[in-house]
């Protein structure tokens, strides 16, 4: 009898290579920002909660999962093709509320957050931090993650913002491109 392997790698990049950006755009046509960031908090929040677990669909979760994993390999190559998204504003100051978790510096080069992420932690360092606060959101355990996982979380809610300020500086891009020829 002929054994059948299952495969469960994603086949979201199956077929031709895209670049970084393209694969951040295909998460967020699946995935809004908000959205994103609220359900990275909940998921982290319940992971060390000790005595409760997350009340989503399981499935739900893991696909979320599944596509933050493929956000941070885009930003790892975001950040391996050393591209420039910086805006020049003439020393403006920039609303706190535009921010969020950027500092000016990051607002105006967004490729800082992915350099300063990928410089602290590896992708199988993400990798881990990931499936950990996915592991610990589900189930109630007597123990924590024993690394900290904090510092993944921010590094990985501001790739969310940076990679949302890069995609929207591209399509304003393009139709500063489409108007003026």
């Amino acid at each position: 009898m002929k054994k059948i392997k299952t495969d469960f790698n994603p086949r979201f990049r199956a077929g031709k290579k895209r670049s970084g950006v393209q694969l951040m755009e295909t998460f967020f046509q699946f995935n809004e920002l908000d959205i994103s960031k609220e359900r990275l908090s909940n998921i982290m929040n319940y992971a060390v909660k000790r005595n409760s677990w997350i009340n989503e669909d399981p499935a739900e979760i893991f696909e979320f999962y599944q596509s933050m994993r493929s956000f941070i390999r885009a930003g790892y190559l975001i950040m391996l093709k050393d591209r420039k998204w910086t805006v020049y504003t003439k020393n403006e100051k920039i609303s706190p509320w535009v921010l969020g978790l950027l500092s000016e510096k990051e607002y105006r080069n967004p490729l800082l957050v992915f350099k300063k992420a990928f410089r602290e932690y590896t992708l199988k360092e993400f990798d881990y931090f990931m499936s950990g606060i996915v592991y610990f959101s589900m189930g109630v355990y007597k123990n924590l993650p024993e690394r900290n996982i904090v510092m993944p979380y921010i590094h990985t809610v501001k790739m969310l913002d940076a990679a949302h300020l890069i995609l929207q500086r591209r399509r304003e891009k393009k139709m500063t491109g489409t108007h003026s020829g």
